[in-house]
């Protein structure tokens, strides 16, 4: 078996999609409220025009959770001409309606309306967005930006294309030739990092820190194949060079004085913010605090190193075995194969006459 095949298994192993077994709860709960959100929102004067899933399931690289639980992540959008001035109104009335199920502590946040399910491991993010149509056919959408007690200077609705991100991310436009194989070999690279993110990162706080957006931001952005070529290399190969390529970037840098990092990647839509800007005394600043961008760019270069050795190897299942420790068990080692044990009859003389033995042989005692 060649190493490829490990990773498709690895891949499909880990690969979650929104027709997995295990999803089906988590997406019954999801339209039922949508559909409450949809009613109410009807009855408050600005009708829901437009929904889709954001996050993951948007581009296809959803993985499952090592804790077993599941996300939704759903835009609802309303027209702009119908919109309350307030961006938090509707957000609110998402609120009551978690309230009213078996939610745990709804909480709304400055983008989006979260909740856990007490009963079931789902975790939702409602976002509301207003869409503005132009003359031209053109349609831009604001975020509704705000939380309960936010001053009308932190409150507002906030330019942000996200299904432009969506289709960024989707899009084949610099891979020519082979596009699709190729797309599909950078989905399931950052399905491998993510999971090598849950795997390595052993700290809760500094993991959620390190956000499926922004790894897939820097794995879109540095994943170079071949252009003039419709082949791809193998996903190990494909995987250490994007690895290389990302370190050898600007993401990762150390402020002036500082032997530590700070990790930076901004989005490439609207609203182009960094993506892991963090609070300094209650305000926004660029980049990662110190201890994540340490930590991640210390994780790359062992993650880089791992990738070299099996690469360097030339034993299929100790390839795996370094696999395993990079990825989790989910990069399963194959079973070691045992030899097959020889039974050669040996000859002796009994009295002149030769003698076969039948130590060993089958169907006699062993001797334990």
């Amino acid at each position: 078996m060649s190493i490829q095949a490990h990773f498709n298994k690895f891949n499909k192993n880990i690969y979650l999609t929104s027709h997995s077994e295990g999803y089906k709860k988590a997406k019954e709960k999801d339209n039922s409220i949508f559909d409450e959100i949809k009613s109410a929102f009807k009855d408050a004067g600005y009708p829901v025009v437009d929904s889709f899933m954001q996050g993951s399931f948007a581009v296809n690289t959803a993985i499952n959770s090592l804790e077993g639980d599941f996300d939704i992540d759903r835009a609802i959008v309303i027209d702009a001409h119908n919109a309350p001035e307030d961006p938090i109104a509707p957000k609110k009335i998402i609120k009551e309606i978690l309230d009213k199920r078996n939610f745990k502590d709804p909480r709304i946040k400055k983008p989006c309306v979260t909740a856990d399910y007490k009963s079931i491991n789902l975790h939702i993010d409602y976002t509301v967005y207003k869409k503005e149509t132009s003359l031209f056919g053109n349609d831009t959408y604001y975020l509704a930006v705000g939380k309960n007690g936010s001053s009308n200077e932190h409150k507002e609705w906030s330019e942000a294309d996200q299904k432009g991100l969506i289709e960024w991310i989707d899009s084949v436009d610099d891979f020519v030739l082979g596009a699709t194989a190729k797309r599909m070999q950078l989905k399931r690279l950052i399905r491998y990092v993510k999971r090598w993110r849950d795997v390595n990162f052993n700290c809760e706080g500094v993991r959620k820190k390190i956000f499926s957006i922004g790894l897939t931001i820097i794995m879109k952005e540095q994943y170079s194949p071949n252009s003039f070529s419709a082949e791809v290399d193998d996903d190990l190969q494909a995987l250490k060079d994007t690895v290389d390529a990302i370190l050898n970037a600007q993401y990762i840098s150390a402020p002036w004085g500082s032997n530590d990092y700070r990790v930076y990647v901004r989005l490439p839509k609207e609203p182009r913010r960094d993506v892991f800007q963090h609070k300094v005394e209650g305000a926004l600043a660029e980049g990662s605090d110190l201890n994540v961008g340490t930590q991640l760019r210390n994780k790359l270069l062992k993650l880089q190193d791992e990738l070299q050795k099996a690469l360097d190897e030339t034993d299929e299942r100790k390839q795996c075995q370094i696999l395993n420790k990079v990825f989790g068990d989910d990069f399963e080692v194959p079973k070691e194969e045992k030899k097959a044990s020889s039974n050669v009859a040996s000859t002796c003389f009994v009295g002149g006459v030769a003698s076969l033995s039948t130590a060993g042989a089958s169907g006699t005692s062993q001797g334990a």
